[in-house]
């Protein structure tokens, strides 16, 4: 579903990503892990198309980021750790308005708006305006936003962030539900305990490299680690 291949990203001098490569196929949950200022967010940004890479390739569902960036757009679902919203629109008029971005018939956007509004729990919240939303009720559209076109690919910075217990655990539920149905799932994080519950594999990365490429059954394997913790310690702790 998703093939990184040899990324780099520069801001003028300072070189941010080094030579990443990873994969995420169909069904998997990848937990990208690292400390705050790794380079989580960056990357996430560059698969989503919002910042291009200084070099390297992005392919998504077999089609190069570079030769069909609309296509891989419309395909791709990207919700951030700090979501945009315009404050005056309400939710469904935010909602038709993402919808419209991708193309989407408005019976059909109609239609995904409830059911997402639904499933999230937000449905009572349909025609307030979104400035007079909580954060938590925030977080939750955005995710909505981020599922309304059905995507292939899944690229979620943070996603717990703002979210109650029972909202955080709504959404892990569902994530792994859509990775059964063959949804490929890249979620970045630095909560061990996130990795952990949903994890198929986990890429670590640090100073903008991804030292660590593994999966929790290997963890669990390794006679030389206790745990995901100890292993994230223990080739990070130089670097804190």
């Amino acid at each position: 579903m998703l093939k990184v291949k040899n990324i780099y990203k520069n801001f003028e001098n300072f070189e941010v990503l080094k030579d990443l490569n990873f994969t995420v196929s169909p069904s998997e949950i990848c937990v990208f892990l690292g400390v705050n200022g790794a380079g989580k967010t960056t990357t996430m940004k560059i698969l989503a198309g919002i910042l291009k890479p200084t070099k390297g390739e992005i392919i998504i569902n077999n089609i190069n980021f570079k030769d069909n960036p609309n296509y891989c757009k419309s395909i791709t679902g990207y919700i951030q750790d700090r979501p945009y919203f315009y404050e005056k629109l309400s939710v469904r008029e935010f909602l038709r308005f993402i919808g419209g971005l991708y193309g989407l018939k408005k019976d059909i956007t109609n239609e995904r708006i409830k059911k997402l509004l639904a499933h999230y729990q937000i449905e009572s919240k349909i025609d307030s305006l979104i400035e007079s939303l909580s954060h938590g009720m925030r977080q939750r559209l955005a995710i909505c936003a981020g599922l309304i076109n059905k995507p292939k690919l899944l690229i979620i910075d943070e996603p717990m962030v703002g979210l109650d217990p029972y909202g955080a655990k709504l959404l892990k539920e569902s994530l792994k539900e859509y990775a059964k149905n063959g949804m490929g799932i890249l979620v970045s994080t630095h909560s061990l305990d996130v990795a952990e519950e949903l994890a198929d594999k986990i890429l670590i990365i640090d100073k903008g490299k991804i030292i660590k490429n593994t999966s929790l059954r290997e963890i669990k394997e390794d006679k030389n680690f206790k745990s995901l913790e100890d292993l994230f310690i223990s080739i990070t702790d130089k670097n804190l």
